[in-house]
């Protein structure tokens, strides 16, 4: 269940990214809400994983998903650059995350 937690809280912290820039192009209550909400989830599920998981493992994976989340998203929703040696670097990041949990 830590690792279910630990994922939500990456995924949470991608909202919390996106919604980010969401505020910045649109300056209103809602977009600041989900920002909120964002990453405040992203903090309590990262609270709750890291009941059992060690802090260094939980918060490498939390910041590994949620930096390489957002690139994506970026990438997906805001036509950011997508060349082969930026997602070279994404799937680095994604496979130190996932080596992490094989030794963990």
């Amino acid at each position: 269940m830590d690792w279910f937690f630990l994922i939500l809280a990456g995924l949470f912290e991608m909202i919390g990214v996106v919604m980010i820039n969401r505020l910045h192009q649109q300056r209103n209550f809602q977009s600041f809400l989900y920002l909120l909400a964002g990453f405040g989830l992203s903090f309590l599920f990262l609270a709750l994983a890291m009941k059992t998981l060690p802090m260094g493992t939980a918060y490498a994976v939390w910041t590994g998903i949620g930096a390489s989340g957002g690139a994506i998203m970026g990438m997906i929703l805001y036509g950011e650059p997508k060349d082969w040696k930026r997602l070279l670097f994404i799937a680095m990041v994604l496979g130190a995350a996932i080596g992490l949990k094989l030794i963990s």
